[in-house]
């Protein structure tokens, strides 16, 4: 397992230098937190908002959650000051004080949305969760849903594929603006203090998390899957904790 220390010895990271130099960047669902049935139902332990304060003033505030939900979700389940990005990128709040960036995107029109929940009233357990730019359909509960809510979904962004794009994600079929990405978000975040010229680590567990780690290689950086390199989201925080404390 890594140590945070030395972000992290060879053979994993060669030369990647000491915690001081480094800019962290944290998926929320399934890495931070176990995946819940429902985006609603997730469980955050107590002590992990503090744990997150307490390694973001190690890191000199380089600390983000880069998450696909929104913002609003985020300041909810974890309620600290530390930077956040919200919809895949499409909002963003470096400052934990200062009001989010939002960068100027499309907006799914209203009856791709209809077209989703009415599919989805079909299929008992399935979930429409609704974004400021896009949606998700979730089918973790209701199997049957996949190849529907895919078919469906493909139509509608094969009609304006200049503008949106389909992504696929853990048990969950996702339409999000063009010109979001968690790589955006990486690369937002990179230049401005306090993540400039550090050397970024992407840990996540998601389709939509390759992104956000590529981008983080292209600064010189890692990206970190959560099943390779810690197993489960308890033993990520587990690692956090001790980095934190400095052990």
């Amino acid at each position: 397992m890594p140590d945070l220390l030395t972000l992290p010895p060879p053979p994993l990271v060669p030369g990647l230098g000491p915690i001081a130099a480094a800019a962290l960047f944290l998926d929320f669902d399934g890495t931070l937190v176990e995946i819940a049935p429902r985006p609603d139902a997730v469980v955050v332990p107590p002590y992990l908002p503090g744990l997150l304060h307490r390694l973001a003033d190690g890191l000199g505030g380089a600390l983000s959650v880069v998450s696909g939900r929104p913002l609003t979700d985020l300041d909810h389940f974890l309620p600290v000051p530390i930077a956040k990005a919200g919809d895949h990128g499409a909002s963003l709040r470096p400052d934990p004080l200062a009001p989010p960036i939002l960068p100027s995107l499309p907006t799914v029109p209203p009856a791709w949305r209809d077209a989703a929940l009415a599919l989805v009233a079909h299929h008992p357990g399935g979930l429409v969760e609704d974004k400021t730019h896009g949606f998700v359909v979730h089918y973790r509960q209701a199997p049957a849903l996949g190849p529907e809510a895919h078919a469906l979904l493909a139509g509608f962004v094969a009609t304006d594929p200049a503008a949106f794009t389909l992504l696929e994600a853990r048990m969950a079929w996702e339409v999000r603006p063009r010109g979001a990405s968690k790589a955006t978000a990486v690369r937002a975040l990179m230049e401005r203090a306090p993540f400039a010229g550090r050397v970024p680590v992407f840990i996540g567990d998601d389709v939509t998390d390759e992104e956000g780690m590529e981008a983080a290689r292209g600064f010189g950086g890692q990206g970190w899957r959560l099943d390779d390199m810690f197993g489960t989201p308890e033993v990520l925080r587990d690692w956090l904790a001790d980095a934190a404390a400095g052990r």
